[in-house]
């Protein structure tokens, strides 16, 4: 996997097809369907990778409408289709599958052989795997380093579930570096347990695709500031773990509490800066700006100390600014940015997620 600047994202490299074909995909734990783009296509982000066509594929299978295998999309078939499937139904189960920052994908589910590059070298071949052929598709801010996503969720269609019979459960790590030079791995099944010293395990919170945990609140400095300012009881699945969403954000009353801490604890000048329409806080400063030591709070105790490295990024010559944005929903989002040099593991029998703040460079190097 390597990380894209131009976007935050971290894409991950597999071949797919027989003859097999590079695709190159947008890491992501918030949702499920692993897709690329197909041929014939009619609306395809410009990518410098090209477009996967399965009928060039002597691996490729198609799933009908009325398979088991096209049930697993759930709200993701669009009803119009209930209909046509009745009057004919061995043609192609399609999908509609929409994001949180409007991007969205429409084609139809194939099955396919995937290979990927184990961590000792070898070649590991996955046959029949599912996945979308979008033909019709828009990834909000994407660069041209990519052709689809690979959705980790916790769904049947995720590419964690779909794997998981060979490598021994629904369990993996990830630990990103930022450095678009150096690749990042991801784990999967035995062995990717995050374990040692500075482990901080939360439970999850049931959802049937997302990750979800319960933030108590997040701290800076000495000062503790709450998730939840008036008193109401916590709510149990307010931040959400997303490698998609590269920008953390939490809800608008909790940022601007974050920002009064700040701009007292931070000799900078300030200022709130709208970033791609959202609301960020940024210093006048040449040089990256040292905060307080700021961690998030879980609900029953754990607490994970944020890096100052991961806390700011540049805008221009002169300011830096927040990570930590402005969102518009009542939870949080962990997102992409935050998650780099942290060992980060889900665990779906145990229904965990564990962090490990860690030199991934070192860490992807030696595992």
């Amino acid at each position: 996997m390597e990380f894209d600047p131009n976007d935050n994202e971290v894409v991950m490299k597999f071949s797919m097809g027989t003859p097999p074909i590079d695709i190159h995909a947008i890491v992501d734990t918030g949702s499920d369907l692993v897709w690329t783009q197909c041929e014939p296509c009619h609306v395809c982000h410009k990518s410098k990778f090209g477009v996967f066509d399965p009928r060039k594929s002597s691996t490729h299978k198609n799933i009908t409408c009325r398979s088991k295998d096209c049930r697993l999309l759930g709200d993701s078939y669009p009803r119009r289709e209930v209909e046509l499937c009745r009057k004919a139904p061995t043609t192609n189960c399609v999908y509609t599958y929409d994001y949180e920052d409007e991007s969205y994908t429409v084609g139809h589910l194939g099955r396919e052989t995937i290979s990927l590059k184990s961590t000792t070298g070898n070649v590991v071949t996955l046959k029949d795997i599912i996945f979308g052929c979008g033909i019709t598709n828009n990834i909000t801010g994407s660069s041209e380093n990519d052709m689809g996503l690979v959705g980790l969720g916790r769904g049947p269609l995720s590419f964690v579930s779909q794997v998981a019979p060979y490598v021994g459960g629904k369990k993996f790590s990830h630990c990103f570096v930022d450095n678009p030079n150096l690749e990042s791995k991801i784990y999967f099944g035995n062995g990717s347990e995050v374990l040692g010293e500075g482990v901080v395990t939360v439970p999850l919170v049931d959802d049937p695709t997302a990750y979800y945990v319960t933030a108590s609140g997040i701290s800076i400095g000495n000062d503790f500031v709450p998730f939840n300012s008036n008193g109401t009881l916590l709510k149990k699945d307010n931040m959400m773990i997303d490698s998609g969403t590269p920008f953390p954000k939490v809800p608008q009353d909790l940022f601007n509490r974050m920002v009064t801490k700040l701009q007292k604890a931070v000799p900078l000048k300030s200022v709130i800066k709208k970033i791609k329409v959202i609301d960020a806080l940024c210093f006048a400063t040449t040089t990256p700006p040292t905060l307080p030591k700021m961690a998030i709070h879980f609900e029953g105790g754990g607490e994970l100390p944020l890096s100052n490295k991961t806390l700011t990024f540049p805008v221009d010559d002169e300011t830096y600014c927040l990570t930590i944005v402005s969102g518009t929903d009542d939870y949080s989002f962990f997102g992409g940015i935050l998650q780099t040099n942290l060992l980060l593991g889900f665990d779906l029998d145990k229904n965990t997620v564990s962090f490990k703040p860690t030199d991934c460079i070192e860490y992807n190097k030696n595992n």
